[in-house]
């Protein structure tokens, strides 16, 4: 029987299944129900939203077509994950990636942006609004502070809260390296933060509010287009499963909350775009579309 509607609840499983047997409506469900997820693993992981989008498409054409390949000897989000993982880690540096910076010059440049009121300007976009993009992309740009690998291991095993077994999968290390890595990472990002953002210590003087204008001026916030509100579904924190039994011990920082606190937003990918890749003659072949 053909698929008629997008079901969220019907299983990867079943529809592999279908798709595998040609069915067309399955594989695109399939795509749908994962396509959110990759784009924004791909946002955090860029700090970009044309780069992230341009990411999950080819994150999706390797998904589709490897998908014969699949033995279900893992979770599918777990191959779909280690996929996205060799995939970001192998692709080309973008455009903030190339000119990245270490912690230290990220703070130089925190403490030379003038402090200035966003009330000296006027913008069509409410001011609060404005002040939460700065928050949310002055953390995105903290995240290219790390290298690659600690920047997915970080978006695994801390944003999006995957077990050490499911992380160590993913990176292809043991489970203890998975941990050391995963625990340096945070180490270094948070003890970065708690010396210089504002956010969670108040000695600290940099404010998102006071430092807007100046993201503004220099490019990082788009006043027009809001690159990390569009589209918003829910927030991280909504989305992870339940905080699994290998992190429920740990003390949850305070940091780690301000990043799960960012909007999970929507695929730019439309529906069309995923008509269109099914409608290949790769794609068509693979499956035996008609």
């Amino acid at each position: 029987m053909r698929s008629t509607s997008f079901d969220i609840t019907v299983s990867d499983t079943i529809l592999i299944e279908k798709s595998l047997a040609g069915d067309k409506i399955a594989l695109e469900n399939l795509i749908k129900k994962h396509q959110d997820w990759i784009y924004n693993v791909a946002l955090t992981f860029t700090g970009d939203s044309e780069e992230a989008a341009d990411l999950t498409q080819e994150v999706l054409i390797k998904v589709v077509t490897k998908l014969a390949s699949f033995q279900q000897k893992s979770n599918f989000k777990t191959w779909v994950y280690r996929i996205v993982k060799n995939h970001f880690l192998n692709t080309k540096r973008g455009k903030y990636e190339t000119n990245s910076l270490s912690f230290d010059e990220f703070g130089q440049g925190l403490d030379q942006l003038p402090n200035e009121p966003l009330s000296n300007y006027s913008f069509e976009v409410e001011n609060k609004l404005l002040v939460k993009e700065a928050k949310i992309s002055c953390m995105k740009g903290m995240l290219l502070c790390l290298d690659r690998e600690q920047r997915m291991i970080y978006i695994i095993g801390e944003l999006f809260e995957f077990a050490d077994s499911i992380g160590s999968e993913i990176m292809e290390v043991s489970k203890e390296n998975f941990r050391v890595k995963l625990h340096r990472t945070k180490k270094q990002l948070y003890n970065f933060m708690n010396n210089k953002c504002g956010l969670i210590n108040k000695k600290n003087p940099c404010r998102c509010a006071r430092k807007t204008a100046g993201f503004i001026k220099m490019g990082f916030v788009d006043p027009v287009n809001l690159h990390f509100q569009k589209k918003t579904i829910t927030s991280i924190n909504k989305v992870i499963d339940k905080k699994i039994e290998t992190y429920k011990e740990e003390i949850t920082s305070e940091y780690q909350k301000l990043y799960q606190e960012h909007p999970f937003v929507q695929s730019p990918i439309m529906l069309q775009s995923i008509k269109d890749l099914l409608s290949s003659k790769t794609i068509k072949e693979t499956f035996n579309f008609e």
